[in-house]
């Protein structure tokens, strides 16, 4: 067996005495693909932030190929091989995506940035991503999550790691992209590459790594072979307990009350007609390849887009909402969980109290002033309502865990009190855990009356969580199925506009 390339022997790290790793030995080796598991708030974060310079541990030490290392910061770590993609992108929005491939070490002339060199430098990494379409002069924020997300991975190609860490770095791709990535880690294993892989999606750990570790409330459990553990042995080392059923029971099939109805939508070249209802007390699914208008529509429903044409009816009431505050603030409120946390759903440097009032100070006011005593008892409802384990109300939001943040962003909504919630892949990039709670809660509020409309890029979700499922194509839908008929291969089906009963 070859020596490790990283090596942790008792590290430990706290927070505010609340443990994050504790006595942790771990290892990784050279040419492998090894996956870390765990719930939100077990460990991961902590763990990589460490091997990338970001964290100095308490106590413990590190090695790199065999010496005792501790850097300073991840531009020490960067210059000793160790490349971490982050979650959290660390991309420039307003600067080019050639500059921001190029941002930590740009070719000079003469002791200038040669901006030549740079496009062609970028144009070699996106080249080797796939993203040949990706204009090296274009601004970031221009980009959509996905191409993004690919700048990112071509970035850190840039860096010749020699270990790579990617934390959910397929979360927000194209299935086609996601593919790319498989691609390139094969090929970085050829080469010797050590590459850690952190993702709640076990298909993808199944796919792609030779070697597990499963981290508990801030220490390391096991370390196994790929094929060593089932599915659901590896969920009960990951949550500690029996994983329950993934989703909740579905009522039986019965006639519902139209609340929201919604007939021939467009909007530029991504909304191409599209016609769908949803019931009160319904969940309704969004299938499809990404990209073909899903996510457009909910924007439209929630009134982000300007521009679009067609009818929306809710509750009776005619007309297109014509901006968010319209559409939470109406007779029959809408509410939007969106795509991407970080940068749409949350203010990560404010408090956990402020990220929750932020959409509903009108309901914890009397005329301009907030009721401080109505306002914590509504923060302290919400936190307790979605089991969000946090410090203190007036911690950052930024402190907490991904699955902890994105509760947060639901609790937000919900505190508005919406008739109509639509949710944008609500449970991407988090654990298994966290994932069953959302999608109780889903049941909960459509047994409440509430109605639910939900794009997901996980068919498995779609099917478990779903009364219905309409499929989209080229922004409009192809199909909807329901029952017996709403199966993973008749989404895939319709996805590709394939006739169900010729495919």
């Amino acid at each position: 067996m070859t020596e490790p390339i990283v090596e942790y022997r008792g590290i430990s790290k706290y927070f505010a005495g609340i443990r994050a790793l504790e006595k942790v030995d771990f290892a990784c080796r050279p040419g492998t693909i090894h996956a870390i598991l765990g719930e939100n708030g077990a460990g991961k974060s902590t763990l990589i932030k460490i091997m990338a310079g970001v964290l100095v541990p308490d106590a413990g030490e590190m090695l790199l190929e065999g010496r005792t290392v501790s850097f300073a910061s991840p531009d020490e770590a960067t210059r000793n091989g160790i490349v971490c993609m982050f979650q959290e992108l660390s991309l420039v929005p307003d600067l080019t995506v050639a500059d921001n491939i190029c941002i930590s070490d740009p070719p000079r002339r003469f002791g200038l940035i040669d901006r030549r060199a740079q496009v062609r430098r970028a144009e070699a990494l996106l080249a080797r991503v796939r993203c040949e379409d990706i204009d090296p002069h274009a601004l970031v924020r221009e980009l959509p999550l996905s191409r993004r997300q690919m700048v990112e991975i071509a970035k850190a190609l840039g860096r010749d790691p020699k270990v790579l860490i990617l934390d959910e770095a397929t979360s927000a791709l194209t299935s086609r992209d996601v593919q790319t990535v498989y691609d390139l880690l094969a090929d970085l294993k050829g080469r010797g590459v050590s590459s850690l892989f952190i993702s709640h999606r076990m298909h993808e750990v199944e796919a792609l790594c030779d070697t597990l570790s499963v981290f508990r409330n801030g220490q390391h459990i096991e370390t196994f072979a790929k094929g060593a553990h089932s599915d659901t042995e590896i969920v009960r080392l990951m949550i500690g307990r029996d994983v329950e059923a993934q989703f909740p029971p579905k009522p039986q099939p019965k006639a519902l009350d139209p609340i929201l109805t919604v007939k021939g939508l467009r909007w530029e070249n991504r909304l191409n007609g599209v016609d769908v209802s949803i019931g009160r007390g319904e969940i309704v699914g969004l299938g499809g390849l990404d990209g073909q208008g899903q996510k457009e529509l909910l924007l439209a429903l929630f009134g982000v887009l300007r521009g679009v044409s067609g009818s929306v009816e809710v509750a009776g009431k005619r007309g297109i909402p014509s901006s968010p505050y319209a559409a939470k603030s109406g007779s029959t409120r809408i509410a939007l969980v969106p795509e991407d946390r970080k940068t749409e759903g949350l203010m990560l440097g404010m408090p956990i109290a402020d990220n929750l009032l932020a959409a509903a100070f009108d309901r914890v006011s009397r005329g301009p002033v907030i009721d401080s005593g109505l306002a914590s008892r509504a923060v302290a409802e919400a936190l307790a309502k979605l089991q969000v384990r946090i410090g203190a109300p007036t911690d950052a939001v930024m402190t907490l865990s991904g699955g902890n943040q994105q509760k947060v962003v639901i609790a937000k909504w919900l505190m508005v009190d919406p008739d109509i919630i639509l949710l944008n892949d609500p449970t991407r990039g988090i654990d298994v855990g966290t994932k069953q709670e959302i999608y109780r809660l889903m049941r909960s509020l459509a047994d409440d009356g509430k109605a639910i409309l939900f794009y997901s890029s996980d068919y498995a979700e779609l099917i478990g969580c779903s009364d219905r499922v309409y499929v989209l194509y080229d922004g409009r839908v192809v199909s909807e199925l329901e029952g017996d008929a709403m199966t993973e291969e008749g989404i895939v089906a319709a996805s590709l506009n394939i006739d169900v009963e010729a495919a």
